[in-house]
């Protein structure tokens, strides 16, 4: 699985540290999702130590994208904290912005990365730590378990991740289930699994980004199922962190934005 390229435009430098990067994440009730997002921030500083870091969300927590984007005075590239190109990415995320005259580049979502494989792979080895044994994952089939979609091409590209991991990192079988489209759910993976000859045990990973309803729900499913093991969700994990500067790059690269050697401290943004 490649990452996807952007062209670059014409370099233009700007001040040490570059733009800061504005994640932009969905929200939820429940306070740990926000404590998630939160905790990515300094995964990203001690990756990127100069870089300022903003975090605003579409809904439920704050602070909200207008209350953010008036502070940065548009010296920012918006990065979605989503997984795939669904409604949230295609329509919220840029209605939000251009709601608030915001005209700051977007970077793609985060998936289909190895990056993504990775941070799953950590999550299970993390759950059982003899699935980082190449003979284990050869014995163990794995729910991938996401929140599912209306947009066709969202599920496809989770199917299609879903394959290229079971390819590339050896595991018996994948199946996929949704939390709460239509299509097969986590029992039915389950069980699925378990008919098949070469899995001994079953494991769920969410392919999800922080907690919330949907992990609780595929938690809740998977203990009801029997399965042997249940990994936690992706933030906050370092491949989730690199990957998120990898989205950055890319954007700030097509807006044709170069940075200057760094003289400052960071400066975090976050509220």
């Amino acid at each position: 699985m490649t990452e996807r390229r952007l062209s670059a435009a014409p370099a233009t430098p700007v001040a040490a540290g570059g733009p800061a990067l504005l994640l932009i994440a969905h929200g939820s009730r429940d306070p740990r999702h926000a404590a998630a997002v939160a905790a990515l921030v300094p995964l990203l500083h001690r990756l990127r130590p100069h870089l300022d870091v903003a975090t605003a969300y579409l809904d439920h927590c704050a602070p909200r994208i207008p209350q953010v984007v008036e502070r940065l005075d548009g010296a920012a590239i918006a990065v979605p904290l989503l997984l795939n190109r669904a409604f949230h990415a295609k329509h919220d995320i840029p209605a939000a912005l251009r709601t608030v005259g915001a005209d700051l580049p977007l970077a793609d979502v985060l998936g289909p990365s190895p990056l993504l494989l990775a941070a799953l792979d950590r999550r299970l080895a993390e759950a059982a730590p003899e699935l980082a044994s190449p003979a284990a994952r050869a014995r163990t089939g794995v729910v991938l378990a996401a929140a599912g979609s209306s947009d066709p091409a969202a599920d496809a590209v989770t199917r299609a991740v879903a394959a290229e991991w079971r390819r590339t990192r050896g595991w018996a079988a994948v199946e996929v289930a949704y939390a709460s489209a239509g299509g097969p759910r986590v029992p039915d993976a389950v069980a699925a699994l378990r008919r098949a000859p070469a899995v001994e045990r079953v494991a769920v990973s969410p392919y999800l980004l922080a907690p919330g309803l949907l992990p609780d729900r595929i938690a809740q499913a998977a203990t009801e199922a029997a399965a042997d093991v249940l990994a936690d969700v992706l933030a906050p994990t370092p491949e989730l962190a690199r990957l998120l500067l990898t989205r950055y790059d890319e954007a700030r690269a097509a807006a044709g934005i170069t940075i200057r050697t760094p003289t400052r401290t960071p400066r975090a943004l976050t509220a």
